[in-house]
């Protein structure tokens, strides 16, 4: 009879080791992966360079750029991402898995390679080329450039997260709702939005995150012309290649500021809550 207790004593120890043991791994792991932006910063900052490049005219216009056109993405995200999220979580269709493929490729191409795709498509020589040209729009190398690559890019990150968290909510309770007299704007504002949002959220942090850091695509498609398509990331590489290491630091730790400030603010507001909740 006392073996039990004892046995029962023994697997709580064990387990509290191994909970104290993966808790350890977990913290080496985090460290490990927030050693090298900690001392990008650090580099920063003891250098002296950050307070120079804080102020500076290229800084603040792409940091400016960078958070305007990201806005903008998201916004452009929204608006075809929760139709199209709708449709391949609700429905079964001759094509859909096509359709799927095609939307979670941009997030398998390299950026470099999606930023030539795009070139080919709305160049000046290329696809729609003349027809844009007809209505006297030139896209490539200008801040409308900038944001279509990173709608590109970043979109299937929101679509595949909302088309998750849209199939996941509870079919019978839209159909109480219809009992009820509710009509499908209303179920689809007042249940099915709010239920998915945890997934919702997921999706457009993630979106924006993706589309803040986009280089490739947009250097390829939109360049890298200062004041008009030079996002952070593309002053980061602007200066390094322009041999000034201390400014490319820099201007990497005002991104890394920058991305960190957003997502800080997100997780304080009631988007956080529903991050924390979905990726539980």
């Amino acid at each position: 009879m006392t073996a039990i207790p004892a046995l029962g004593g023994s697997a709580v120890r064990g387990s509290r080791r191994a909970g104290r043991s993966s808790l350890a791994v977990a913290w080496i792991l985090g460290l490990a992966l927030a050693l090298p932006v900690v001392v990008l910063v650090a580099r920063a900052v003891a250098g002296g360079s950050f307070a120079a490049m804080l102020g500076s005219a290229a800084v603040i216009d792409a940091l400016v750029l960078s958070l305007g056109t990201t806005a903008c993405s998201l916004a452009v995200t929204i608006a075809i991402g929760m139709p199209l999220a709708f449709v391949l979580a609700r429905r079964r269709f001759r094509g859909s898995a096509l359709l799927e493929t095609v939307v979670d490729l941009p997030i398998v191409l390299p950026p470099a390679v999606a930023g030539l795709a795009l070139l080919l498509v709305l160049g000046r020589r290329g696809l729609l080329g003349a027809p844009l040209d007809l209505l006297g729009l030139n896209i490539p190398f200008t801040t409308l450039a900038v944001v279509i690559a990173q709608v590109f890019v970043a979109s299937p990150f929101f679509i595949r997260s909302a088309r998750a968290g849209l199939a996941a909510v509870d079919r019978d309770v839209e159909d109480a709702a219809r009992v009820d007299g509710a009509t499908e704007a209303d179920i689809i504002r007042w249940i099915s939005i709010p239920l998915a949002a945890p997934a919702l959220a997921a999706g457009l942090v993630m979106a924006w995150a993706r589309a803040l850091g986009e280089f490739g695509a947009t250097i390829m498609f939109a360049g890298n012309v200062e004041g008009r398509t030079q996002t952070l990331p593309l002053l980061v590489y602007g200066e390094f290649q322009g041999g000034d290491l201390d400014a490319s630091i820099a201007a990497a730790a005002v991104l890394v500021i920058a991305a960190a400030g957003v997502l800080l603010a997100v997780r304080a507001l009631h988007w956080g809550r529903a991050l924390d909740t979905a990726t539980r």
